[in-house]
C-alpha cells in the first residue's frame, strides 16, 4: 500500500528546557494527526492515552467514521446508498480492492467464493469435542482457529497468491462454519451450501433446512439479512479490527488472527450489544413495565442502562440504523409477528426514544444493535447465534484491514507502552527475614 500522508504543518512541544517538532497529517476526511513516531527518540516520553481514543494506529483507506455527523464511508461510499443498492458479495469486493468490481470482476469473485464454501471433511469432528450447550462463539474460535491446520497452503503471509486463496476461503468458509455452529446447538445435521445459490440465501438455507425438507429463504427475509451483513463489514479501528491488526503485525497466520478477532469481537461491550439488547427486552417483558425502566434509566444513581441505544462512536444518529429500522418494519410485517410480546415492548421503546425529550437532548436514538437485534430474532435466529452473524460479517472488514497491514510500509509489530506506577526498584529479602 503505497502511503498517502501529506505534512500540513509541524507542531512544537517544549519539556524542561527541550523543544521538539512533528510533522502534522492531513487526511481525506477528519481531523489532523500529529505524528508521534520519534516522541521518545525526541524527548524521552511518552503519551498516555488509555483504549487509545486518541491515537490513529495505522494509516487506512478502508472506512471513514464521523460520530458527529452520523457519516460512515466505505471506500468513499456511503453506508446507506451501499445496502440499499448493492449485495454482500459486491461490497466484500469493494472492501477488499478499493473499487466496485466491474460485471466480469465480480462474476469472478463470486464463482470464487461459491467454490471455497464447502469445508475439510475432518473439520466436522472438532464440533462433537464441544459440549452440546457451548456458546456459539466459543465454538466459532476454535474452529477458525482450527483451519491453519487444515489449509497449509494459504498461511504464507508472504505470498500474494497464498493471502488471497486464504482471503477468499475465509470469505467463503465463515458461513459454513457459522451454520455448522447453529446446527450443533439444536442438535441438528449439518447442512450442506449449494452452489447455485446466492451468498446470504445459501446461509439461511444451511441454518434452516433439514434433511425432512427443504428450506426456500423469503425475499424479504433474506434482503434484511443481508443489509445486516453488509453494515457489520467494517467499522474502522474498533477492538476486534485492531486485535487482527495487532495479532497480524507479529506475522501470525491469517487464520489465527481473524480467531483472535472473533474472540475480542464476543465481548459484550463490542459484538455481543444486540445480544444484550434483546435479553434487556426480556428483562423488561411487556409494555406496561416500561415507564419504570425508562425512569430507572433517567435515574443517575440506577446502574441500570438501555441496551441498544445511543453509541460511543456516533453522538448523531448512527447511519446504519437508518437503513436497519426500515428493514427490520419490512420483516415484521412479512411474517406478521408484530403482536409477539418482545416485539411490542421493542417497538413501544422506539416510539418513545424518537419522541422523549430526554432521549432526543441526550441523542439516545435507537442504534443498529437495536434493530438488528429485533431482525434478527423475529428471522429465527437465538440469542446467542447474533454475535456469530456479526462475526461473519465483519471476517470482510478484517481480512481487508489485515491485507492492508500487510501492505503498508510502515507497519510495525504492535508494541503500546506504558506507565509504570508500582513498586520502585527494591531488593529480594529471604523468606525468614520477611
Amino acid at each position: 500500500m503505497k502511503s498517502e500522508l501529506k505534512e500540513s504543518g509541524v507542531i512544537s512541544l517544549s519539556n524542561a528546557g527541550k523543544t521538539a517538532e512533528f510533522p502534522i497529517f492531513k487526511a481525506t476526511h477528519g481531523p489532523d494527526v500529529y505524528d508521534i513516531r520519534t516522541l521518545y527518540k525526541q524527548t524521552g516520553a511518552f503519551t498516555f492515552d488509555p483504549g487509545f481514543t486518541s491515537t490513529a494506529s495505522c494509516e487506512s483507506k478502508i472506512t471513514f467514521i464521523d460520530g458527529d455527523e452520523g457519516v460512515l464511508l466505505y471506500r468513499g461510499y456511503p453506508i446507506d446508498q451501499l445496502a440499499e443498492n448493492s449485495d454482500f458479495i459486491e461490497v466484500a469486493y469493494l472492501l477488499l480492492n478499493g473499487e466496485l468490481p466491474k460485471e466480469n470482476e465480480l462474476k469472478e469473485f463470486e464463482h470464487s467464493i461459491t467454490m471455497h464454501t464447502m469445508v475439510h471433511e475432518q473439520l466436522k469432528n472438532f464440533y462433537s469435542g464441544f459440549r452440546r450447550d457451548a456458546h456459539p462463539m466459543a465454538i466459532m474460535v476454535g474452529v477458525v482457529g482450527a483451519l491453519s491446520a487444515f489449509y497449509h497452503d494459504s498461511t504464507d503471509i508472504a505470498d500474494p497468491k497464498q493471502r488471497l486463496i486464504a482471503t477468499h476461503r475465509m470469505i467463503a468458509k465463515m458461513p459454513t462454519i457459522a451454520a455448522m455452529a447453529y446446527k450443533y446447538s439444536i442438535g441438528q445435521p449439518f447442512v450442506f451450501p449449494k452452489n447455485d445459490l446466492d451468498y446470504t440465501s445459501n446461509f439461511m438455507r444451511m441454518c434452516f433446512a433439514v434433511p425432512a425438507e427443504d428450506y426456500d429463504c423469503n425475499k424479504v427475509l433474506c434482503d434484511a439479512l443481508d443489509k445486516i451483513f453488509i453494515l457489520h463489514m467494517d467499522h474502522e479501528q474498533n477492538a476486534s479490527t485492531s486485535t487482527v491488526r495487532l495479532a497480524g503485525s507479529s506475522g501470525a497466520n491469517p487464520f489465527a488472527c481473524i480467531a483472535a478477532g472473533i474472540a475480542s469481537l464476543w465481548g459484550p461491550a463490542h459484538g455481543g450489544a444486540n445480544e444484550a439488547a434483546l435479553n434487556m427486552l426480556e428483562e423488561i417483558g411487556s409494555v406496561e413495565r416500561i415507564p419504570e425502566f425508562i425512569e430507572r434509566a433517567k435515574d443517575k444513581n440506577d446502574p441500570f442502562r438501555l441496551m441498544g441505544f445511543g453509541h460511543r462512536v456516533y453522538k448523531n444518529y448512527d447511519p446504519r440504523a437508518k437503513v436497519m429500522r426500515t428493514a427490520c418494519h419490512e420483516v415484521l410485517d412479512a411474517l406478521g409477528v408484530r403482536d409477539e410480546p418482545l416485539l411490542q415492548v421493542a417497538m413501544e421503546l422506539e416510539r418513545i426514544a424518537l419522541e422523549d425529550d430526554y432521549f432526543v437532548e441526550k441523542k439516545l436514538y435507537p442504534n443498529i444493535d437495536f434493530y438488528s437485534g429485533i431482525t434478527l430474532r423475529a428471522l429465527g435466529f437465538p440469542t446467542d447465534m447474533f454475535t456469530v452473524l456479526f462475526a461473519l460479517a465483519r471476517t470482510v472488514g478484517w481480512i481487508a484491514q489485515w491485507s492492508e497491514m500487510l501492505e503498508d510500509p510502515n507497519q510495525k509489530i504492535g508494541r503500546p507502552r506504558q506507565i509504570y506506577t508500582g513498586a520502585p526498584k527494591r531488593d529480594y529479602i529471604a523468606i525468614d527475614g520477611r
